[in-house]
């Protein structure tokens, strides 16, 4: 004999259904509404494009800073505009996004992966680019070690701008921070970039890269650049970031 459901056993079974179709819907809502934490380091919630302003642009202009055109000085100012836009294109199109010139999740998610927790590009790290000669962070010439630490910060992405641009091959820093007893020690200039944090001194990580190609990849990246052929950098080259744009290396370019 066939049973027929009787309606209040129908209508429960109909409820259940919908309750639990509503609860993986929230679910689903949930886990796909907030951007994801990439680290501890920073994460954006929400597309950045040109007229966009604020830190969240200023964190952007750090890490692209060594795409931006070449044979200018890109400015970390907290405002998108032409520059960053170029910069970010040309930095989705190095790791084959989509190159509009505006960031949102899939080029924030290249930079998770390209950062450390603390801020730093995976290639790069504090401890290679402290006091060459003493270790640590010795109070600089002028100013704060707070100070001297962005502006390394700075430089470490624009090398790792360098570091993709040359296929991925590794590259030592041979002496970025310099206190002044250590400059004197090692004969920099009086005014020398490292003082400040400026600058790094970069060579070939292993035997598929040249201090000329090095020296090439940098000019997009940083406006100073010194190298073989100029006086006391046969052996490195010098990428230091300034307000004015000076290319030397005349046995390179």
């Amino acid at each position: 004999m066939r049973l027929t459901p009787r309606p209040g056993r129908r209508l429960g079974t109909v409820i259940g259904t919908l309750l639990v179709t509503l609860a993986t819907s929230l679910v689903a809502i949930t886990s796909t509404a907030a951007p994801a934490q990439a680290d501890a380091c920073y994460t954006w919630d929400g597309t950045l494009r040109q007229g966009s302003t604020g830190a969240g642009v200023t964190q952007l202009q750090i890490r692209v800073a060594g795409w931006a055109a070449s044979g200018t000085v890109f400015t970390i100012d907290g405002s998108y505009g032409p520059a960053t836009t170029t910069a970010v294109r040309n930095f989705q199109a190095a790791y084959g996004l989509g190159a509009d010139g505006v960031a949102g999740p899939n080029t924030f998610s290249k930079i998770y992966a390209l950062q450390d927790d603390d801020c730093t590009p995976v290639h790069f790290a504090w401890n290679e680019v402290d006091d060459v000669c003493y270790g640590g962070w010795p109070a600089p010439i002028s100013g704060t070690v707070a100070q001297v630490k962005a502006n390394l910060m700075q430089a470490m992405w624009r090398a790792e701008a360098i570091r993709h641009r040359l296929g991925d091959h590794p590259l030592r820093v041979t002496s970025a921070y310099r206190s002044k007893a250590c400059n004197d020690q090692v004969g920099g200039a009086t005014n020398s970039n490292h003082l400040y944090g400026r600058a790094m001194d970069l060579v070939p990580g292993d035997g598929a890269t040249s201090l000329c190609s090095i020296g090439r990849a940098s000019r997009q990246s940083f406006p100073q650049v010194l190298g073989p052929g100029y006086p006391g950098h046969n052996d490195h080259i010098h990428a230091g970031i300034q307000s004015s744009v000076y290319h030397n290396a005349p046995s390179c370019f």
